[in-house]
């Protein structure tokens, strides 16, 4: 395809390289809290069609992110690599919304024929290019790729839980066998969570964050600050963000918190006898994709 909106010259190609999808169900967590929210980080309007970001080099090599509106052909992209499948990205010109300089998320990949993947040339009054977030870091976006890698392996880190801390009584979470984090920079730590939410001994933080998970149903939040995807036997993945916090959780199971002030740590809650009615609450308030 062809970058546009003065930024890529409309005669150089860009060579795609992946794409994501930028709509209120799913989009890149780094970019904010919520749907709108990282729509303001790109400078968009928070459209409820969403977009899709197609991640690719120039001829010289420079990063660009490409923002179109044709959701349903990155969609059906994104879909077909997944199943290992090829298929050629080249959203129509009129498509394009703009090109943005640099990528938000980190690639291990790089278009073949072309210079090494660099940040184009900006200029002065132009927009920064856009970079993926430091991981030697602690802050929202780390901690919100934490919750993000929590969800994509849920079993590897459920098993740190044992049913005692899941279903009973007081105990504290589990430490990574192998005392290092998964990817995402997220650790389990010392600051056990009470089986149930809000209980006696619970990090502060946790309360905190599950008081403002419980006022999101009396006070709906902004589209994308509660998520719910596809589960195993029948449950759903959910995920929440706020002001500091992440919550990861299973609708048939336990929920995990990580809080902006305590990094790399991992805090459980355990199911108790309120948690499962406050994630059913959740997942019919959050948006799920098509």
């Amino acid at each position: 395809m062809a970058g546009t909106d003065d930024t890529v010259a409309d005669d150089d190609a860009l060579f795609v390289l992946t794409a994501v999808l930028l709509t209120p169900a799913q989009f890149p967590s780094v970019l904010g809290d919520d749907y709108v929210a990282a729509c303001a980080t790109l400078e968009l309007e928070p459209y409820a069609e969403g977009y899709g970001l197609v991640l690719g080099q120039d001829s010289g090599g420079a990063r660009w992110t490409v923002v179109v509106k044709d959701v349903s052909l990155v969609a059906v992209a994104i879909s077909s690599w997944d199943c290992g499948m090829e298929y050629d990205l080249s959203p129509d010109d009129r498509s394009v919304v703009c090109a943005l300089p640099g990528w938000p998320l980190a690639l291990a990949v790089a278009a073949p024929g072309v210079p090494e993947p660099h940040d184009p040339s900006s200029a002065p009054d132009g927009p920064a290019p856009l970079t993926p977030p430091d991981t030697e870091v602690w802050g929202p976006p780390q901690r919100r790729l934490g919750a993000d890698e929590i969800a994509l392996q849920w079993a590897a880190w459920r098993e740190q839980v044992d049913d005692e801390t899941a279903f009973g009584g007081s105990a504290e979470p589990a430490a990574n066998g192998e005392g290092e984090p998964l990817a995402g920079e997220a650790r389990t730590g010392d600051d056990g969570s009470r089986a149930e939410p809000g209980g006696p001994g619970q990090h502060p933080g946790v309360r905190k964050a599950l008081e403002a998970a419980r006022a999101y149903v009396g006070s709906p939040p902004p589209p994308g600050r509660i998520r719910s995807a596809f589960a195993p036997d029948g449950a759903r993945t959910l995920r929440a963000d706020g002001p500091g916090w992440s919550l990861v959780a299973r609708t048939d199971d336990i929920a995990f918190v990580l809080l902006d002030e305590e990094p790399g740590e991992i805090m459980p809650v355990g199911r108790g006898p309120e948690l499962p009615g406050l994630l059913r609450s959740l997942d019919e308030l959050a948006v799920r994709p098509a």
